[in-house]
């Protein structure tokens, strides 16, 4: 008798189409360039860009309605210049109070 037992192997570890399988599995899995791994960074990736596009949209279309009703109205232009960007006329003084910072 041998000082060995012999270690019986299943059947399908000696197949060569899941030998072929598994090896591509690994392959695709880890191996290549494109691999799980980096697919899922590129769609987290594509989640965010999206969730940004969304929020750019959002402050477009918000910034339109705004510049439709500046040019829809001379008072409120003045008033937006004033109150954004500090405008006077010529025969005003213009006070900016700011708040203390907290402490």
């Amino acid at each position: 008798m041998s000082r060995f037992k012999s270690i019986k192997v299943p059947a399908f570890l000696k197949n060569k189409f899941f030998i072929a399988f598994a090896a591509f599995v690994i392959w695709i899995s880890f191996l290549d360039k494109t691999n799980l791994m980096s697919q899922y960074q590129f769609q987290s990736e594509v989640n965010k860009l999206e969730e940004q596009k969304a929020f750019f949209i959002q402050e477009i279309k918000q910034t339109r309605e705004e510049q439709q009703e500046l040019l829809s109205s001379p008072e409120k232009l003045e008033k937006f210049a004033r109150e954004k960007y500090y405008m006077k006329k010529d025969n005003e003084d213009l006070f900016i109070i700011t708040p203390a910072p907290q402490q």
